[in-house]
């Protein structure tokens, strides 16, 4: 069967991407938020924005599983004390994606670049919460789960941009964790949303497959060398820095849909 795809892209289009989403990583390694820069670089590239939406889930998926494992590996998340958001997550991740499956392409290109624009000014001016003191161990509230994972992976099956860092923040607000865990539970929580809203586009056959790979690759690799680099205030910098492109970005998305298509 051949894909809408594989007729799309020039060589230059296709390096720029990858380079691109090396560099998502490298950020999102140092200051966080490196999600937010494939999904408009996507766009910008004229793809449909189904086909967007499901290259990225492949994308994100190669980051969020190489995160997750390693936080799972070192025990600093316990599938066991988390089954109820994770399954959650599951289910608010498969509506979202089917129901961003069924949105026509016009509706897309116009919430998206909204979304991505939110979410980017969200993290420019983000406060960090303060963390918990208590007992990292401490029984966690059962019914919290739900409603946090099935708002999160609904959000992350429609769109995405920023869920890791919704995850974070909320169960830091939520949980008597530490900022190490809460980032564990928001790496593995990702991976489950991504994964099945990736299944929903496979299914409906809107992944662009060789450049979905080539960028998750990239994104690894650049997350490696972004993770051994140590730069003194180097995410004060590179961060403000980064989500401003980010800004820029969407903005000209949101002229081209908005004003463009007017």
């Amino acid at each position: 069967m051949t894909l809408p795809f594989e007729i799309a892209l020039e060589p230059l289009t296709l390096g720029l991407l990858v380079a691109v989403a090396f560099l998502a990583g490298f950020i999102d390694a140092i200051a966080g938020g490196g999600g937010l820069l494939t999904l408009p670089a996507l766009l910008t590239a004229g793809l449909p924005p189904h086909l967007v939406l499901g290259t990225n889930k492949l994308c994100a998926t190669f980051g969020s599983a190489t995160a997750s494992f390693t936080f799972y590996r070192r025990r600093l998340f316990d599938p066991g004390r988390w089954w109820r958001a994770l399954l959650a997550t599951a289910v608010g991740a498969l509506f979202g994606a089917w129901l961003a499956h069924l949105m026509p392409a016009s509706w897309l290109n116009l919430m998206l670049p909204v979304v991505v624009f939110g979410c980017a000014l969200y993290l420019l001016f983000q406060r960090k919460p303060r963390e918990a003191t208590g007992d990292s161990q401490a029984p966690l509230g059962r019914h919290r789960q739900w409603p946090q994972g099935l708002s999160l992976g609904f959000y992350d099956g429609v769109a995405g941009p920023g869920t890791g860092a919704f995850w974070t923040v909320s169960t830091l607000m939520l949980y008597p964790l530490d900022l190490l865990k809460a980032s564990g539970v928001a790496r593995s929580m990702n991976f489950v949303s991504n994964s099945v809203a990736l299944g929903v586009f496979i299914v409906a056959g809107q992944v662009a497959w060789v450049l979905g790979i080539g960028m998750g690759l990239a994104l690894m690799a650049g997350a490696y060398l972004g993770a051994r680099t140590a730069i003194h205030g180097g995410a004060r910098f590179i961060r403000p820095v980064f989500i401003l492109v980010v800004l820029a970005l969407s903005l000209r998305l949101a002229w081209q849909h908005w004003v463009g298509a007017a």
